[in-house]
């Protein structure tokens, strides 16, 4: 599939075929385009947990929701997903990699950075993973975890406490369904979203 046309077909996928499984060589591919993405002074500050059997899933989704509560038709979509990917970020290896030589910055000062790039960087391999998926033919979404249930997710799949849970890809077979609420807005064009040399500059204009 052409690039563009990926880009174009890729949306948010709340609704999943349970019985179509994600193969396992599927995933493996898009982890290694994940790692394609760019990272700040190639630090790699990554990891990604792949869940893929039933019982994986389950204690996720166990370990997120709160015990009781009413399972909406959102959850309820993307719980038949048969492949979750939590995406973890690694702020430790971005602070050791700029204490290095060729960096300089011996004191590891988490202030020095203006943004926290090793969870951008996180989401551009999410990115990289949903639009692998695309072009395999799957569906995917980047959902977020409760930071209230972040450290139940850490202590059930024994993820280490200096990681940091960015999001989940869900991937499977997508299923027809109700579009979203939030498509009824429109969607703005780069011409809207595009300043030219000076924020308020139209391109039209520069």
């Amino acid at each position: 599939m052409e690039f563009s046309e990926v880009v174009r077909r890729r949306r948010m996928v709340r609704r999943y075929d349970p019985d179509q499984p994600v193969p396992r060589d599927v995933v493996e591919r898009c982890l290694a385009n994940a790692v394609r993405a760019p990272s700040a002074g190639f630090s790699q500050g990554w990891d990604f947990l792949v869940l893929t059997t039933e019982a994986e899933r389950d204690l996720f989704w166990r370990t997120t929701t709160d015990p009781g509560a009413p399972s909406d038709s959102w959850l309820s979509g993307i719980r038949q997903a048969p492949a979750l990917i939590v995406c973890l970020s690694d702020k430790e290896a971005y602070l050791d990699r700029y204490a290095a030589p060729d960096k300089g910055w011996t004191d590891r000062d988490e202030a020095r950075w203006p943004v926290p790039y090793w969870d951008i960087d996180t989401g551009m391999a999410a990115l990289l993973i949903l639009l692998t998926a695309v072009d395999e033919g799957l569906g995917g979404l980047f959902f977020g975890v409760p930071p209230t249930h972040h450290g139940a997710v850490k202590e059930a799949f024994g993820i280490p406490a200096a990681r940091r849970v960015v999001g989940v890809v869900s991937l499977g077979h997508p299923l027809p369904g109700p579009r979203s609420p939030s498509l009824r807005r429109p969607r703005r064009s780069a011409a809207d979203v595009a300043h030219w040399g000076r924020f308020g500059v139209a391109g039209s204009d520069h």
